[in-house]
């Protein structure tokens, strides 16, 4: 087993918490009941992103995980595991097919899905852009929880409308992003990217989950009781691609949390919509922070994104584990 991470009496708590969102795996349960979850991205030049952040959300436990990706990606994305389902519904110019009509087969799928990541190799292409708004305000209307990087983000930049006052949304920008985003909404945080400033985004931002990703990750929806800090360990590499496995990680605890809310099992606590999406937030996080410490203690300098994929039920079992063997 891999050494024990340092935690604060903090952190502590907030896993035990995350912890009680997570469903046991009972007899009753069926296909899909453990997460059901789909990652918007993937184009022509970009097929890793949205295949990490996929596949962190298949190894941290989700029963299904699907990418939704333009054909050419999807070619590719095949050949890198058969534990995905790729569906090559994505458009990029030229296409003589509307946004609308291009989005309408991705929107059929939104109601049998927990949750949607948008933007891992999504890339900024005018008609990729624009079917993916459709889709935003689908699942908005349909209420389904949403997590957005990458250029998704841009996307927002471009259209902060599209999720301003949606508090099932959450966001993971880099510092950049962050500052790109703070300007779109005129917001004028003084080049504060921590606590303040997270704060103060998601504020003007109408209460929506931000984790400012950094040295540490500042997770806030603008309340002073949900405002957070992820400051596990984490590795000192910065290669490419390490933020989806964050957002493979939030989408998984985000379905866990909508069957948590369903009451599909004998849950404990009284948690409510709101703090429980600061914690799944907060438990991506935490999740890949420690995928970041294992794979960096092994590979150092030659880390490399796939590396944290090898590590997320590491992460999970030293992190939370199963209930009848939880490490907390």
């Amino acid at each position: 087993m891999p050494d024990q991470p340092e935690m604060s009496p903090a952190t502590k708590e907030l896993l035990k918490k995350v912890r009680m969102m997570v469903p046991p795996m009972l007899e009753k349960f069926h296909k899909g009941m453990l997460g059901r979850v789909a990652v918007i991205g993937g184009s022509e030049n970009y097929t890793g992103a949205p295949y990490f952040s996929a596949m962190a959300s298949a190894r941290l436990g989700a029963d299904l995980s699907h990418v939704i990706c333009t054909p050419p990606a999807a070619n590719v994305i095949k050949t890198y595991s058969p534990n995905l389902m790729v569906h090559p519904l994505m458009r990029e110019t030229p296409s003589s097919v509307a946004p609308s009509k291009l989005a309408s087969p991705v929107i059929a799928m939104l109601t049998h899905l927990h949750s949607l990541v948008i933007g891992p190799g999504l890339g900024r292409d005018e008609i990729m852009q624009a079917t993916v708004a459709e889709v935003i305000a689908a699942a908005r209307d349909k209420k389904l929880p949403l997590v957005l990087d990458a250029d998704a983000l841009w996307l927002v930049q471009q259209r902060p409308e599209l999720i301003k006052g949606y508090k099932e949304c959450v966001l993971t920008p880099n510092v950049v992003e962050f500052g790109r985003l703070a300007q779109s909404v005129g917001l004028d945080t003084h080049g504060d990217t921590g606590q303040a400033g997270c704060k103060a985004l998601a504020t003007a931002l109408g209460g929506v989950m931000v984790v400012r990703k950094g040295a540490v990750d500042w997770i806030s929806d603008g309340s002073a009781e949900r405002t957070c800090v992820g400051e596990g360990e984490g590795g000192r590499k910065r290669s490419g691609g390490q933020g989806d496995t964050l957002t493979g990680s939030i989408a998984t605890l985000l379905a866990w949390r909508g069957i948590y809310l369903e009451g599909a099992w004998d849950t404990e606590g009284d948690m409510g919509r709101e703090e429980t999406l600061m914690l799944a937030a907060w438990g991506g996080s935490a999740i890949t922070r420690e995928c970041s410490r294992l794979a960096f203690a092994k590979r150092g300098r030659s880390l490399q994104a796939s590396d944290l994929t090898d590590e997320v039920p590491v992460a999970f079992e030293t992190l939370i584990g199963e209930k009848e063997e939880s490490k907390l």
